[in-house]
């Protein structure tokens, strides 16, 4: 059954104004559910099976018995309350921005989903800020996360049947006080933009052949899945001042954003995090707290963000480069303490 705080049976209870009547489920034939009632089968069902505002007949006695029900609930709204559907619903429509969608109440919850694939924008501090309430709750991904049409963003709801309504208009309140302060409501969905990428992979051994070019099906790869495409890929040895030649070659092609690969140890042969600087980039840092993927570079040149990539891209499906690669897609400008962020939670193979 939905909500929480179910009274001693046979009695009326009073919840903040409300009143909370229970009758047998013999005598309810006629009277409407006041909540959604849930079936569970193990192993083959859990649903609703009577939705809220259902009149109950006669046939429904011998299901509402299956489920364990002897007695219903009346519920007599006091103006000063709401239901848990109703609830839910409000906290929805109050947290939900653009690219974002949301469907009726569902057993005292209601999930507010992507309408397309993008980079899910959520306020910690509004969701930490609503759940200190009580008697309601949201629950959401985490910020910066890829998201995919119909993919549940967050989700509203009541924990008890009946709640007083100031506790939904100070959700309400909240989220606009966010929405004014940033400009964005408190759950919403960026999309990516297309971009044309410049691959530079370099290492004397890819170039020469001796071994062949993987980076470039795992970037492309990532790329593509996120709308945008590798535009043109080169092939340089080990020598620095080939590399630089070439990211300037890429500067001049005029693409959104460059990538150069391989070589970003600290072996004397790899060259690449020196050529990069050497290229005239602000490097907003050359390593990240985070495994796989600590010995990526990131900055900008001439405003166009640049990549070094280690070579954990290869292999790894869940690197740093998948973090960071989705913000800049996005829009963000990354900066040095977004970095410094991804050491919490950044532990994902060691």
């Amino acid at each position: 059954m939905s909500g929480a705080g179910v009274p001693p049976r046979n009695e009326s209870t009073v919840l903040s104004s409300s009143l909370l009547r229970e009758v047998k489920v013999e005598e309810a034939v006629g009277m409407v559910l006041a909540h959604d009632l849930t079936q569970i089968l193990p192993g083959q069902f859990k649903g609703r099976l009577f939705r809220k505002g259902h009149v109950v007949v006669t046939e429904d006695i011998p299901k509402l018995k299956d489920i364990g029900k002897e007695n219903l609930y009346v519920i007599e709204l006091a103006d000063t309350d709401l239901h848990e559907d109703d609830a839910a619903l409000r906290m929805a429509v109050a947290l939900s921005g653009e690219n974002t969608n949301y469907g009726e109440p569902h057993e005292g919850k209601v999930t507010v989903k992507s309408e397309i694939t993008g980079l899910a924008c959520i306020a910690r501090e509004v969701v930490d800020e609503i759940n200190r309430l009580g008697e309601i709750a949201l629950a959401s991904v985490t910020n910066h996360r890829v998201i995919q049409p119909g993919e549940g963003l967050a989700a509203t709801r009541a924990i008890p049947l009946i709640v007083p309504e100031h506790k939904v208009q100070e959700v309400e309140r909240i989220a606009e006080a966010y929405r004014r302060k940033h400009g964005i409501a408190p759950v919403s969905v960026r999309p990516f933009r297309s971009m044309k990428v410049g691959l530079l992979t370099t290492g004397s051994e890819v170039f020469t052949g001796r071994i062949a070019d993987k980076f470039g099906p795992a970037v492309r790869g990532k790329l593509e899945a996120l709308g945008s495409e590798v535009a043109e890929q080169r092939f340089v040895p080990d020598d620095r001042h080939t590399i630089v030649k070439e990211i300037h070659y890429f500067l001049q092609q005029g693409y959104d954003m460059i990538l150069v690969t391989g070589g970003m140890s600290v072996d004397p042969d790899d060259r690449t995090p020196g050529a990069i600087a050497e290229a005239g980039t602000d490097i907003v840092s050359y390593g990240t707290p985070m495994l796989p993927g600590s010995m990526l570079l990131f900055g900008y040149l001439r405003g166009v963000p640049i990549f070094g990539l280690p070579g954990c891209v290869m292999h790894d499906p869940y690197t740093s480069f998948d973090v960071l690669l989705p913000r800049i897609l996005a829009g963000d400008t990354v900066v040095k303490e977004d970095i410094v962020e991804m050491g919490y939670g950044g532990l994902h193979r060691c």
